[in-house]
């Protein structure tokens, strides 16, 4: 069936998300967080009673908590779903996030897109605080879905091609490595896609064996560029974009590489223990 183009520039009713510290332990465990120092400075992500520290959260868990489309947005297409693959991905935070809260979500269907072998839809949802009414923060998101482009048309705001990965050394490298059971851990704050625990599934959608969420590489890139370029201070952290060019799969090895753009920006791409790119022309802007 068609990818329903109608449904493009649909706004849907607001949707409540609510929180616990527990549920931004969990988060933080789960793209990695304490994994080498258990008892080091990530204390303040994975630990809600420490002496001295106060619980802090993460600014990725956002991807998490501002998803899942809101009242009255129309179906995007009748697709199958195993043919889904997460292509984007972006987070703009408005300052540091408590351990726990409860925000309000608006999203758009911004676009619609023919790419030929594959249909992208793209979404944006802005967050507020239901006690304060202020702005949380926005997450982006484009989906790529194979097997369903052909319609011919394209619908939305042009998607910008990312930046070209500099030929330069980076500026700044960090290495973390992921868990075999990596995705396991992440799955527990919510995307529950059989594609990244069932290996019948993942074998149905093309891969040997479960992949990990693109949103659990985005979570450990995004420690990365925290601890790197913000000094581990939440309230540097401003917004993160990337493109997913390749599937992460459990126990993989992942170096994110940064170059200083100036003025607080930087681009950024992530490569496997192998030298692959699994995400290309990645932006980040501190506060």
């Amino acid at each position: 069936m068609p990818m329903n183009l109608d449904s493009v520039g649909a706004v849907s009713q607001p949707a409540k998300h609510s929180w616990t510290h527990k549920d931004s332990l969990i988060y933080a465990l789960g793209v990695g967080a304490g994994q080498t120092d258990p008892t080091g400075f990530e204390l303040e992500f994975t630990t809600e009673n420490s002496k001295n520290v106060t619980q802090r959260v993460l600014p990725t868990m956002p991807v998490v908590l501002g998803m899942g489309g809101g009242p009255g947005l129309p179906s995007w297409g009748d697709f199958n779903f195993a043919m889904l693959l997460h292509g984007e991905q972006g987070v703009t935070v408005h300052g540091p996030i408590p351990a726990e809260g409860e925000v309000e979500t608006v999203t758009t269907i911004v676009g619609i897109y023919d790419k030929g072998k594959a249909a992208v839809v793209r979404l944006s949802a802005d967050s507020t605080y239901t006690d304060s009414g202020k702005p949380a923060f926005q997450t982006r998101f484009a989906a790529f879905i194979r097997g369903e482009g052909g319609f011919g048309e394209s619908r939305g705001p042009a998607i910008p091609d990312p930046p070209a990965t500099p030929e330069t050394k980076p500026d700044h490298e960090v290495t973390y490595a992921t868990r075999a059971d990596q995705a396991l851990l992440y799955r527990l704050s919510g995307d529950r896609n059989p594609l990244h625990s069932d290996p019948e599934f993942a074998k149905m959608a093309g891969f040997d064996r479960p992949i990990l969420h693109g949103l659990c590489t985005y979570g450990v890139t995004g420690r990365a560029l925290l601890h790197e370029l913000c000094g581990s201070d939440v309230a540097k952290f401003g917004a993160m974009d990337v493109r997913f060019s390749k599937p992460v799969m459990p126990g993989d090895t992942l170096t994110v590489k940064m170059w200083d753009q100036g003025n607080g920006s930087y681009i950024f791409e992530t490569v496997t223990q192998d030298g692959a790119a699994v995400i290309k022309g990645g932006q980040f802007q501190t506060r």
